[in-house]
């Protein structure tokens, strides 16, 4: 059955609290092509994510999607994420990952983890989760020095504060297995990257775009990795160890 204007504008405010970031900005698509296919325990989450205040800082439901076919592809059974906010992107990975597959999570945020947890526990996949509170980089350094995950992670997803992500990388490098993958997202930042210095932003837009571009110069530079920036969500550049 066909849906009326106003229906039709009813979805597309629903699409844009949280889509809004996403570079896939038309409804119609995501009602036909993303959301049919979203498990009930994912469209749960963003739902309730959308009511939250700083719902800017999730993961779009394509994004979402891309990022459960990708572990699955990939058979990732070891896992990190740094950034996870309510946990979209985290229960996209639990889903994704065998039973007796692990994440390390971490945030500097609890409380906004907690307002997913029920969701992420009612889908009986918490107990792949190691979530921990803090920064991330004091965390990866102690993993380093301890000697005993160098190249144990098969997957990382990074989505945590834009002027930090060298740091991470510099570290994730020796995490990640040879072969493994490192996806840093918001790599295109509101399509910042490839706007005019003088072109009007939002400061937050123009304060973080520096630190993504010097990421993805950084990257690209790399010997260490093959990469590939895929056009989904706002950007998202895989990282591929081949040494």
């Amino acid at each position: 059955m066909a849906t009326t204007g106003e229906e039709q504008q009813s979805q597309a405010g629903r699409h844009q609290e949280v889509g809004h970031k996403s570079l896939l900005q038309s409804d119609a698509l995501y009602q036909t092509s993303v959301y049919p296919r979203e498990p009930e325990c994912m469209k749960e989450l963003r739902e309730l994510t959308a009511k939250h205040p700083w719902n800017i800082m999730t993961t779009s439901a394509d994004e979402g999607q891309f990022l459960n076919m990708l572990l699955k592809l990939i058979n990732a059974k070891n896992t990190m994420e740094i950034g996870v906010y309510t946990g979209y992107s985290l229960l996209a990975t639990a889903l994704a990952i065998p039973e007796d597959g692990k994440i390390l999570a971490m945030d500097i945020n609890k409380e906004n983890y907690e307002l997913g947890l029920p969701v992420i526990q009612k889908a009986g996949v918490a107990h792949k989760i190691d979530f921990k509170e803090g920064p991330a980089l004091p965390v990866l350094d102690q993993m380093i020095e301890d000697g005993n995950h160098h190249g144990s992670f098969d997957f990382i997803f990074v989505d945590a504060d834009k002027d930090n992500y060298i740091n991470y990388h510099k570290r994730l490098i020796e995490l990640v297995k040879v072969g493994g993958l490192i996806g840093y997202d918001n790599t295109l930042w509101n399509g910042s990257v490839v706007a005019p210095p003088d072109a009007p932003m939002r400061k937050y837009v123009r304060y973080y775009r520096d630190f993504v571009l010097e990421l993805n110069k950084a990257l690209a530079a790399d010997p260490r990795i093959e990469i590939c920036m895929l056009p989904v969500g706002d950007g998202i550049t895989l990282c591929r160890r081949i040494q």
